[in-house]
């Protein structure tokens, strides 16, 4: 599939702009597992140009597939067509509310694919909605908010989310031996980023509350 036919998905022209996050202060535990917002979008199975065809052809035809579009979304930034990306996301976003399951799912996976195209800024964006729209603490927002603070430069904070994991999980996060256990899906830069965040907290951690 050629990306002039992506281009046809996304006639709604989104534009996205990222604006600088007020993150509440972090909470003392982060325990829930969050498990409608950690996981994959995945409605066809397939990879390649096969699948992108079938997501695409059902986009066409129905106006509320928003999985399909958060899945082709998540595919055409992962081949680097980042606006047709970003487009497909806000699509699909657009059709959904905050108390919707798969709202949480495309946030985070939307996410994840600005942060790894360089957006880190868009990234907060996305997962600071995710950490206020609704009362759960999930396990996975401490490092990954502390992640994403330090890499736009908020390093203080970065520090008080890192806290907020070593909290609550004293024994996975207060050293960095375990980070490829625990963050399998994270890529090398990422886990070193989180890493510098680390060495920070354990320079000067900060008290509670």
């Amino acid at each position: 599939m050629k990306l002039r036919l992506l281009i046809l998905a996304t006639l709604f022209a989104a534009s996205f702009s990222a604006l600088a996050q007020t993150l509440p202060r972090p909470a003392e535990f982060y325990f829930d597992a969050d498990s409608h917002a950690t996981k994959p979008i995945v409605v066809v199975n397939e990879t390649g140009e096969a699948a992108m065809a079938r997501l695409l052809a059902t986009i066409q035809r129905d106006p509320h597939a928003n999985a399909e579009a958060a899945q082709l979304g998540h595919m055409a930034m992962e081949a680097g067509r980042i606006e047709v990306g970003q487009a497909l996301y806000q699509r699909a976003l657009s059709g959904l509310g905050s108390g919707n399951t798969l709202w949480r799912a495309a946030k985070w996976n939307y996410a994840w694919d600005l942060y790894r195209s360089g957006d880190r800024e868009a990234a907060l964006t996305q997962w600071v909605e995710l950490v206020t729209a609704r009362n759960i603490t999930g396990s996975w927002m401490p490092q990954t908010l502390a992640m994403a603070l330090w890499s736009v430069d908020r390093k203080d904070e970065a520090v008080q989310w890192y806290a907020a994991a070593v909290r609550s999980e004293p024994d996975q996060w207060r050293g960095t031996s375990r980070y490829d256990e625990l963050l399998p899906d994270w890529r090398d830069d990422e886990r070193a980023t989180l890493a510098e965040v680390q060495a920070a907290w354990q320079a000067n951690p900060p008290s509670w509350p």
